[in-house]
């Protein structure tokens, strides 16, 4: 009965049928959101129902149902109407080399366990490399999101600038790093793990424009180090996730090297622009960074959860981690850059490369230039359309695929027009034609949403204002 059972789960021709048939229903799915037959981008469900669906389906549903259920109850992305978080709408063909990464299934902590996705991450990684302007000493990997990211480039800063072995003997000393108050929050996150404390990370206040104050830069270092502080990094935002604003990275590279402190860029989201000849100078003096994170699930047309962390000088990214496990990792006088485990906090890690070097491989380039330059474009035309709307107001211009509006009613005061802002993004969750999310800035609850999909055009951004309007009304009226 066991082998019976084993052999059904691993047999090659039943893999062949259900596969064929999943990518039918893919397929139909993608042709249905991508042209907008399908009406709706979500089938909103409060948890404690959809949780009974999903426990009784496992009792009592059909198999053969499955699929299709998890599609039916799942966000889509493909929907033109989708304006929500920054996840990419992912190009179909790395929907193959999921598949491919979920059957091969190769750990990469060490060589023997990737020889294949190992080679090919460096040959991504120094493309990345080469894009941001960095020499041929630049170095790095990719690591599941930016969170992780972010954490492990602190922890480089840490280990370099801090100048004590840290890793084998603690420390005791009062360390900082400097960030803009819109940065986020994993920024802070990652500072607390390290065990910085709330005083130990220096949020530096935004212009009108939300972007890092740069003028504020030197005032808030000698009061950090006044009061006892190491200040070991300055992070910069590209862009900051709430507004999707740039930070002036090239003053504030100029400013980490004239102090001596590591210059890290969080460009989880808008570190894609590299590829994009109109709006690269978004990043300009991103070579100046010592370090800098790229997600390719977010701008880069990738699944998650897979993130570039890119070093200029590639050394730091072999001295943050060292940590002998025999089994695996053999202490070595030359650079091994082919063991990720001895450079990563992961020792298991899915072959995320395959992403990245069959869309470079089967695309160029250039697709990622067409696809960020695609969104960033929409973003200016949305916001045109916005600022030309008396009942809406936009936070600040777009930068970027990212727009903060509200709706806006003559002598409402700030507490009544939160409450309506709060109350039509409900209720559009609730209807699902439509999805964005919301922010809170300086009090203000805004209306945010992110141009992901390179299929959303003026007309739907019109349709959108349109039902916030209808929403509203009904909302001011009841």
């Amino acid at each position: 009965m066991e082998k019976q059972l084993l052999k059904a789960a691993y047999s090659p021709e039943d893999f062949r049928e259900k596969g064929h048939q999943l990518v039918d229903i893919l397929a139909d799915h993608l042709n249905n959101t991508i042209n907008s037959t399908s009406s709706k981008v979500i089938n909103w469900e409060e948890p404690d129902e959809e949780y009974k669906f999903w426990n009784n389906f496992l009792l009592h549903g059909k198999p053969s149902d499955l699929n299709n259920e998890i599609i039916k109850r799942s966000i889509h992305l493909h929907h033109p109407h989708y304006m929500g978080h920054q996840i990419s709408p992912v190009a179909p063909l790395t929907g193959l080399t999921s598949m491919l990464n979920a059957i091969l299934n190769n750990g990469m902590g060490v060589y023997e366990m990737g020889m294949a996705p190992t080679a090919m991450e460096r040959v991504v990684v120094e493309q990345l490399c080469k894009e941001i302007g960095y020499s041929k000493k630049s170095n790095g990997f990719l690591t599941s999101g930016g969170t992780l990211a972010n954490l492990t480039a602190l922890l480089s800063a840490r280990k370099k600038i801090a100048r004590k072995d840290i890793w084998a003997n603690g420390t005791s000393n009062k360390l900082a790093i400097m960030v803009s108050e819109e940065a986020h929050y994993c920024i802070d996150r990652a500072a607390r793990i390290m065990g910085f404390g709330k005083k130990g990370i220096v949020k530096i206040a935004v212009d009108k424009n939300f972007a890092l104050k740069t003028a504020l830069l030197e005032e808030s270092y000698n009061k950090t180090i006044n009061e006892g502080f190491e200040v070991i990094a300055l992070i910069g935002s590209a862009p900051s996730t709430a507004t999707g604003i740039y930070d002036d990275l090239d003053t504030m590279g100029d400013f980490a090297l004239k102090k001596g402190i590591w210059f890290h860029i969080d460009a989880a989201h808008g570190g894609g622009a590299i590829f994009s000849s109109k709006y690269k100078s978004l990043l300009k003096g991103m070579q100046k960074a010592d370090s800098m994170v790229i997600d390719g699930h977010k701008m880069m047309m990738m699944p998650s959860i897979t993130t570039a962390l890119l070093f200029k000088d590639g050394i730091d990214s072999h001295n943050t981690f060292r940590q002998k496990a025999d089994y695996l990792l053999q202490e070595s006088k030359e650079e091994d850059w082919y063991n990720l485990a001895k450079r990563t906090f992961e020792c298991t890690k899915y072959m995320m490369s395959l992403h990245w070097y069959t869309l470079l491989k089967i695309y160029g380039k250039d697709v990622f230039d067409a696809f960020v330059t695609t969104l960033y474009d929409q973003g200016q035309k949305f916001g045109k359309i916005i600022a030309n709307d008396p009942c809406f107001e936009l936070a600040v211009k777009p930068m970027s695929n990212i727009l903060c509006f509200r709706f806006v009613e003559k002598d409402s005061d700030l507490a009544t027009l939160n409450k309506i802002n709060s109350e039509i993004r409900q209720k559009l969750l609730e209807e699902g034609a439509f999805y964005i999310v919301q922010t809170k800035i300086k009090g203000i609850i805004y209306l945010r949403a992110t141009i992901m999909n390179p299929f959303t055009n003026e007309e739907h951004f019109s349709d959108l204002l349109k039902k916030i309007k209808s929403v509203a009304t009904i909302i001011i009226t009841k």
